[in-house]
């Protein structure tokens, strides 16, 4: 039987979209199931932890360190356009209305429903963070969805159940639970695995647990 493995993901999050080609590798090379566990992103969750206007060195940090390690594995690069959250840049304050972050991450409890999370989350990411202006417009989003097998309708109508907000909302719990509170992290029989580059530290996990395929 397959492990399973739970990833702690966020649409948002720029070392979510860098560890996705790393999971799928991960999922070729050992006896795994890969289950996205989709979050909304910690400005959604806790506004009270965002960024303080008055203090911007977390933020640049961040802005300067994901397009660094994204160079560093060859990966195409750029803030989404437009943010899949609405935030002003000048006060940090994150708006009440948010038209894409719901939509995404219920599309991507969706896609796990369907067996599909990991290969929707890396089809979706690459196309947010990879680059393509106006990710949001024309058929975009659909030809991303249907890269991995997935019917962008048929999903948005899914999710008009109501019931994937919910799993959202457990999956927030499964985080905590699992003792961390960022994203991606990676959760193999309670043990959890915080950041992109913490990617090779789980592959000598799995080595060791003998889940290698032979």
């Amino acid at each position: 039987m397959a492990e399973p493995v739970d990833v702690y993901w966020s649409f948002r999050s720029p070392y979510s979209y860098l560890v996705t080609a790393d999971l799928l590798r991960l999922r070729d090379d050992f006896d795994l199931d890969i289950n996205l566990r989709v979050v909304l992103p910690l400005a959604i969750r806790n506004k009270a932890a965002v960024f303080d206007a008055s203090n911007r060195k977390p933020a640049q940090y961040i802005m300067l360190d994901w397009q660094r390690r994204a160079e560093f594995l060859g990966r195409p690069h750029a803030w989404p356009n437009p943010d899949p959250i609405v935030q002003d840049y000048e006060t940090m304050e994150v708006s009440d209305e948010q038209p894409y972050i719901y939509r995404l991450s219920q599309l991507g409890v969706e896609a796990q429903r369907q067996g599909k999370g990991i290969d929707f989350a890396a089809a979706v990411s690459h196309l947010l963070f990879g680059g393509t202006p106006g990710w949001d417009q024309g058929d975009h989003l659909k030809e991303a969805v249907s890269s991995c097998g997935l019917d962008l309708a048929v999903m948005d109508n899914a999710i008009a159940d109501g019931t994937h907000l919910k799993e959202i909302e457990d999956n927030h719990a499964g985080l905590e639970e699992a003792g961390h509170w960022g994203v991606p992290t990676m959760v193999v029989r309670g043990e959890p695995f915080f950041g992109q580059d913490r990617i090779d530290t789980l592959r000598w996990r799995l080595d060791l647990l003998g889940l290698s395929k032979a």
